[in-house]
């Protein structure tokens, strides 16, 4: 058996209700198993489909009305977006290529919700070109913007919403606060827009449920501004945020479903229900295979190097999401302070870790529940190769 880093917590959290529902992750054995098989060229990330068909099911089975639309941008591996395809997933989108992916999929462009609060104009032509018909806005300007390039577009108005708990907080960049609502309605009611939905985001990796309750209370709020300007409110994005499980325990999908299913008791049959799950549908499927390149000591700390880094799919521990990480090596846990390869001082993916002190060049890392926002992030910074994508299962 692999041995795993101990991993401290850096940020002190609240304290949330949590259970005991179990988690299912790809097993290590098969991943071994793959390796000794194919042998390996560079990183890779190895997925499950079959985690990722039963995490859907599993999301759809808690929230019955709730229909998931998922977020590309967490793993846009077309093998995994067909398998989403069989299992009735609608989709979200940020960007025209995400949009294109999709079509050429076979995706109705019905089931295809435009979620990027800020779109360029060329981006808002070419969407409405091939018929998108769900945009979000959080603003006034971009209310009048989408109704300039589509008179007869729906729109789903962004709030601010709580991101206590969240071990990726997403509040500030966008998100109409609870003052600037009145002005957006009144904007897009004089314009005759169609503004007929509510989103929010309750954070990534999101560890307290209430925060979606508060979401809700303030989007039925919202809907009663609606009806009163004279529109007509019929769409409710619950957004991302559900967890997976790394280091901490977390509440699992059917306690956040017990909180959501009450809340949704408040919203008539009128009004659509979605939710944008991108982590929680393919993080699980998923462990990311690097190597060591080098060690160092300097300064009595030690260094170790592996092949992906911030620029090649490890990026999310640089704002404290921490994983599990598993090698062949048994000794000791010593802090490591981690990079990658690039010749950039920003590459480095972890400070003080505790990792076996045993490591060295040539080692396997092995990071679980890696299936979203790797290859995703990874770019060709420096001249290094993309990670590859493998999958098993059907």
């Amino acid at each position: 058996m692999p041995r795993s880093a101990t991993v401290k917590n850096l940020r002190p959290q609240p304290q949330f209700p949590l259970d005991t529902h179990p988690e299912v992750s790809l097993d290590f054995d098969r991943v071994k198993k793959h390796l000794a098989k194919h042998g390996y060229k560079k990183p890779v990330l190895l997925i499950d489909l079959d985690i990722v068909r039963a995490k859907t099911k599993r999301f759809r089975a808690a929230l019955p009305r709730v229909r998931p639309h998922f977020a590309v941008k967490a793993n846009p591996d077309p093998r995994v977006l067909k398998v989403l395809i069989q299992e009735g997933s609608g989709f979200e989108i940020a960007s025209i290529a995400e949009l294109d992916l999709l079509l050429s999929l076979g995706v109705p462009v019905a089931e295809i919700f435009y979620s990027n609060p800020m779109k360029s104009r060329a981006y808002l032509e070419y969407a409405a070109a091939k018929g998108v018909e769900w945009y979000v806005v959080d603003c006034v300007e971009e209310v009048v913007k989408v109704k300039s390039v589509k008179a007869d577009a729906k729109m789903y108005l962004r709030i601010d919403a709580p991101n206590i708990g969240s071990d990726w907080p997403l509040a500030g960049k966008f998100g109409a606060h609870m003052n600037d609502v009145p002005e957006i309605i009144l904007a897009a009611a004089a314009c005759q827009a169609d503004l007929a939905g509510v989103t929010f985001h309750v954070g990534s990796q999101c560890l307290n449920p209430e925060n979606w309750r508060v979401g809700m209370e303030r989007a039925r709020k919202v809907f009663a501004s609606m009806r009163t300007a004279g529109l007509k409110p019929r769409l409710l994005n619950l957004g991302g945020g559900y967890p997976v499980r790394h280091v901490k325990p977390m509440p699992s999908i059917e306690t956040i479903a017990d909180l959501i299913n009450r809340e949704l008791r408040h919203f008539g049959p009128e009004i659509q229900i979605i939710a944008e799950p991108g982590r929680y549908l393919v993080s699980d499927a998923g462990y990311f295979i690097c190597r060591v390149v080098g060690t160092a000591t300097r300064n009595d700390q030690r260094w170790m190097y592996w092949d992906a880094g911030v620029f090649g799919g490890v990026i999310e521990t640089t704002e404290g999401l921490r994983y599990n990480i598993y090698t062949d090596r048994d000794g000791e846990p010593v802090a490591w302070n981690v990079a990658g390869p690039t010749c950039d001082s920003v590459d480095v993916v972890m400070r003080d870790e505790l990792l076996p002190g045993d490591l060295q060049e040539g080692d396997f890392i092995f990071i679980k529940n890696a299936g979203a926002y790797t290859t995703a992030y990874a770019s060709n910074f420096n001249g290094f190769p993309l990670p590859d994508v493998a999958t098993i299962g059907s």
